[in-house]
Parts: structure tokens; sequence; C-alpha cells
């Protein structure tokens, strides 16, 4: 009876997993092949002829190219900022402590739990006061606070088995502070920065509920491009521009895998003696 009890269990755990897997790329493959459907309207799935009609609309439309460039733009500054933000913050709240250290720690990862919409609609309200309504400054800003938790939570996991006495033996041996943190501690943490770095990128890529709030006429990114586009002219152009967003998420898997490993990112990321 128990015997039939762990089968029973293990086929429903099997099937559990086999239909998240299959929701969540189900989406992403029907969207991938209607971006290539030849026909000029949205019909059935699977198209009857495959053609790259949707590609070259979606790369000959400004307003879409646009909100590429800026997306891009933007998630490189984003990145950069973050990465050094995240970094320098994670490095403090492993290496010190001090009076209030938990509520900043709370504070840095505030943006995973907070939702987002409420942060660009407060955005949009401090920057309406210093009468920036839109533009650049805003959007780096909003997808500063939203992508700063990722690098934080990455650095600190490849740091959790770093032990201090690698750096205070560097220290001994006449390395000053400085040099033991690029020598040793860098190094052996560089796993999780780039894995921070490279999820800010593709979170910022790939955000809509801040940047819509922070976006104007003449500054937005991509994905609030679609989100427009998708109310007043729907067309299978979106499936194209979604599929050239899986192209640089995948491309951001292969950058993420050959600098610091798959492996090491999901499961081995910390140090091991």
């Amino acid at each position: 009876m128990k015997r039939l009890a762990d089968d029973v269990l293990g086929f429903i755990v099997i099937f559990l997993a086999l239909a998240t897997i299959a929701l969540l790329v189900a989406p992403l493959v029907i969207a991938a092949v209607m971006s290539f459907d030849s026909r000029e309207f949205l019909g059935q799935f699977p198209p009857p002829s495959l053609s790259l009609r949707w590609y070259i609309g979606f790369f000959s439309d400004a307003y879409y190219l646009k909100g590429l460039q800026v997306s891009l733009m933007l998630a490189v500054a984003a990145t950069s900022l973050s990465t050094l933000v995240g970094v320098a913050a994670a490095f403090t709240l492993d290496r010190y402590d001090f009076p209030g250290k938990e509520l900043l720690s709370a504070l840095f990862l505030s943006p995973l739990v907070v939702p987002h919409v409420i942060i660009g609609f407060s955005l949009l309200l401090f920057f309406s006061s210093l009468g920036l309504y839109s533009g650049i400054i805003p959007l780096i800003a909003g997808h500063l606070i939203i992508t700063v938790p990722y690098v934080i939570r990455t650095t600190l996991a490849s740091l959790v088995g770093i032990r201090k006495s690698l750096t205070e033996a560097a220290l001994s041996l006449g390395a000053t502070e400085r040099r033991a943190f690029w020598k040793v501690t860098m190094p052996l943490s560089k796993t999780g920065i780039a894995a921070g770095a490279v999820f800010a990128f593709a979170y910022s890529m790939d955000d809509v509920s801040v940047s819509l709030f922070l976006t104007g006429p003449k500054m937005y990114t991509l994905p609030v491009a679609m989100a427009t586009m998708m109310r007043s002219q729907f067309d299978l152009r979106i499936a194209a521009a979604a599929g050239t967003l899986v192209i640089l998420t995948i491309a951001l898997i292969w950058v993420l895998d050959r600098v610091a490993g798959l492996d090491k990112v999901i499961g081995q990321g910390v140090y091991r003696k």
C-alpha cells in the first residue's frame, strides 16, 4: 500500500513538473512560430506558410527601433550602475557588522516584494516634483532600483563560501586591504557578480511596470512600445519584437554560461575547498 502511494505521489510530481514546463515553454514556442507567419492578419495556429515579413516590418519601423535603442541603452546603463552599487552593498553587508545592518539589507531587497506598479508611480510623483516628467534619468533611476536587488542577492550567494581567513591570510602576508580585495575576494566572487549583471540586464530589458510610468512620447522602451501597439495597431510585428527579446535572452544565457558557467550559477556558485 505504501509502495502504491509512493508511485502515485511520484507520478503526480512528474506530471506537475511536465505541466509547468509545458506552460512556460508553449507560449514562447507559439509566439516564435507566429512571428514567421506569412499572412497579413493574425490567424489560427499553426500558420500555413512562413515568412520574414514581420521581422522586416519590425526592423523597418522607426517606432519599434527607437524603443529597442532606448531599451539597450537603458539596460547597459542600469546594469553598469546596479553592478557597482550591488557589489559594494553586498560586500558591505557580508563583511561588516554595524547598527541597522538588517534594516539596510531589507531596504536594498525591498523592490523584490514591493509591487513595481507602486515603485513606478512613486517615482513618477517624485520626479514630477523635480520637473522631470520623462527622460533617461527617471528611467535609469527606476531600473536601478529594480535591478540592484538581483546583483546583491547573487553576489551575497557567492560570498557565503569565501572564508574570511583567506583575506586575513593575504593581509598577514603583507597585502593591503585593497590588494587583498582585488586578488582574493573578487576572483572568488566573480561568478555571482557576473550572474547578477546578466540578470539585471535581462530584467531591465523586459520591464514594463516601472517603465510605463516614466516614459514619454520621445523616450520609451521596447516593452512599452509593444504594450502601446497592442492597443492601437495590433499585428504580428509584436510577435517579431517578442522573438527579438527571446533571442537576446538566449544570447545572455550563452554569455553567462561562457563567463561563469551555468552549473556554477545554478548550484555551485560559492567557493568550495
